[in-house]
């Protein structure tokens, strides 16, 4: 038999491994996933006021509503050869999209499927991404081929553009009202004071080429880099890069990002199927979370406060982490 203490150190450790363990499983994230009816494959996501996903199907030529109460779809056709490669819903319920393969904005109004189409002034600029303003009054977006910024009064329709340079890809707005955006093929951001029009930048440093830009609760820009496996953390009023974040080894490059309503970064990395989360309090204790099935593609992540809701763009699939 045991001695005594042995057999308390035993009992101990066990109740150690066990606590752990349950610790873990209490820790781990909940994921659902739903499948788009095929062969449909989502570019983009984007939430309504009342909780529906939008989702950007270029390669049909549609905008599908996904219910996450009812699990019901609805989708609607868009203008030939729109192709959305972006979404937002405004406080209206109106959906917004760049329509990348006529070089116009589209709105569609899902209530009554009434569509429309504004057509940028420059042709073949490729609209990209796109943010409202708080107001909700301006829609900004990029112009990657183009290289412009571009704005559209949401009231009338009336486009503005802006010259720039560097393929613009991903967009955002600091609590300041000025517009950020990623010059993808150049080592800087794009920032733009909508009261003057006045287009400044901002290096970020030798092989950091910026793919995605989003804005936190705190005030904070994150940028996810191009080639490298690193994401930056800066500062909008001092313009400076605060801190660039090293993924972990292995990890399959940074491409859309996210963050939740407690300031937690979410990353998506496309060739490894996982996304990764990042609480800026424990920046060290990176998180890899794996999706359920292999060759999703997994590229479009944002937040709807307490979950991050995810798109593929190999399989269809979709869903969320909580």
């Amino acid at each position: 038999m045991l001695p005594a203490l042995a057999l308390l150190r035993r009992c101990m450790a066990a109740g150690l491994l066990l606590a752990a363990a349950a610790a873990a499983a209490a820790e781990a994230p909940k994921i659902s996933e739903w499948q788009l009816p095929a062969p449909m494959f989502a570019r983009a996501l984007a939430l309504s006021s009342e909780g529906m996903l939008f989702i950007a199907v270029p390669n049909d030529n549609r905008v599908v509503r996904f219910d996450p109460r009812t699990q019901a779809f609805r989708d609607w056709e868009l203008p030939s050869g729109h192709h959305p490669n972006a979404l937002t819903v405004d406080r209206n319920g109106a959906v917004w999209s760049t329509g990348y393969g006529n070089s116009s904005i589209g709105r569609l109004r899902p209530a009554g499927g009434m569509i429309a189409e504004f057509a940028t002034p420059t042709p073949n600029g490729s609209p990209h991404s796109l943010v409202l303003s708080e107001d909700g009054e301006t829609l900004w977006f990029t112009m990657q081929s183009a290289s412009r910024i571009g704005s559209l009064d949401t009231a009338t329709g009336r486009i503005a553009e802006f010259e720039d340079s560097g393929k613009p890809t991903g967009i955002t707005i600091d609590r300041g009202g000025a517009v950020w955006w990623c010059r993808s093929a150049e080592t800087r951001l794009g920032r733009l004071d909508p009261q003057s029009g006045k287009i400044s930048d901002l290096e970020l440093g030798r092989g950091n080429r910026p793919r995605r830009i989003a804005s936190a609760p705190d005030g904070m820009l994150w940028v996810t880099i191009y080639g490298r496996s690193h994401v930056l953390r800066v500062n909008p009023q001092t313009q400076r890069v605060l801190r660039s974040y090293a993924l972990p080894p292995g990890s399959g490059e940074a491409h859309s990002i996210a963050i939740d309503a407690t300031g937690v970064v979410w990353i998506s990395e496309m060739r490894n199927d996982t996304l990764l989360r990042l609480d800026p309090a424990a920046p060290d204790a990176m998180q890899t979370i794996r999706l359920p099935f292999a060759n999703t593609g997994v590229r479009p992540v944002i937040s709807d406060g307490s979950r991050i809701w995810y798109g593929g763009t190999r399989s269809g699939r979709f869903g969320f982490v909580q």
